[in-house]
C-alpha cells in the first residue's frame, strides 16, 4: 500500500480483490494475510492470476460482486447445469438487490446457490465463480442487509438506493443544475433556492457533476428521499 502511494485522495482502504475476477474480497482487517495459495484459499479467496484490485470506501460490496459475477457467468462454456443455471440465478438476486427489490432471505440463497456452484461444477471456472459473492456476504453482510432492509446503498453507488440533495444553505441559485437536468426534475428560479423533485429525478447524477466546486450544493445520500424530507 505505501509503495504505491496509498489510496487516491486519502480516502479510507476498503478490501481488495485477489486473483481476478473469480477471487473473493478481503476487508481491511485481513491485510497482513499471507500471499501464498493456502492462507487466501482460508480466507475465501484464491491465488488465481495474482491480480490485485483494491477498493477504496466509495466502492459498493454488493455491486462489486454482481460485476464480478457478471464477468464469469459471461463465460461459462454451459456443460455443467449448475454452473450454467446457478450463476445466473445469482446474478439476478444480485441485481434485484442493488434495484432495491432483495429479500433479506436472498442472502441466505446466495450462499446455498454459490457453494453448491462450487461443489458441483467440473472446471476451475464454476469452482470459483460464487468466491466474490461469497466473500462479500461473509466480510460485508451488513452492506447486503442495508440494500435489503434500509433500501439504501452505504457507498452510494446503487442507482435505485440513493438520492441527490440541494443543500438549501449552500445553492446559489446559479441554475447551472437547473439547466442541465434531462428531465426537468430541478425546480427554481434566479435567487430562489433549487429543489429537486425526487419523483421526477431519475439519479443520473449530472446535477451533482456540474455544481461548481465552489458552491458544493449538491450532494449524493443513501437511501431514496421524497418530496418534502
Amino acid at each position: 500500500m505505501a509503495s504505491g502511494g496509498g489510496i487516491r485522495g486519502g480516502k479510507a482502504f476498503k478490501a481488495v480483490q485477489t486473483g481476478g475476477p473469480s477471487g473473493g474480497v478481503l476487508p481491511a482487517s485481513l491485510l497482513d494475510t499471507a500471499i501464498d495459495f493456502d492462507s487466501l484459499i482460508t480466507a475465501g479467496s484464491i491465488m488465481g492470476s495474482g491480480g490485485m484490485v483494491v477498493v477504496d470506501e466509495d466502492t459498493c460490496m454488493v455491486d462489486l460482486a454482481r460485476y464480478f459475477l457478471g464477468f464469469t457467468q459471461k463465460e461459462s462454456c454451459g456443460q455443467c447445469s449448475l454452473c450454467r443455471l446457478g450463476s445466473v440465478q445469482m446474478l439476478e438476486i444480485l441485481n434485484a438487490i442493488t434495484e432495491g427489490k432483495g429479500r433479506i432471505e436472498d442472502i441466505d440463497l446466495l450462499i446455498e446457490l454459490g457453494e453448491g456452484i462450487k461443489r458441483g461444477s467440473i472446471c476451475g471456472l464454476g469452482q470459483t465463480a460464487p468466491n466474490p459473492v461469497l466473500s462479500t456476504i461473509r466480510y460485508f453482510r451488513g452492506e447486503y442487509e442495508a440494500h435489503i432492509l434500509e433500501k439504501k446503498c452505504p457507498a452510494r453507488v446503487c442507482r435505485g438506493l440513493i438520492s441527490y440533495y440541494i443543500v438549501p444553505d449552500k445553492c446559489k441559485a446559479c441554475l447551472r443544475c437547473l439547466r442541465e437536468c434531462p428531465v426537468g426534475a430541478i425546480k427554481g428560479g434566479k435567487k430562489e433556492v433549487h429543489v429537486i423533485n425526487q419523483d421526477k429525478c431519475t439519479r443520473c447524477g449530472i446535477c451533482l457533476s456540474v455544481c461548481p466546486k465552489r458552491f458544493s450544493a449538491v450532494e449524493c445520500v443513501p437511501g431514496r428521499l421524497t418530496n418534502g424530507d
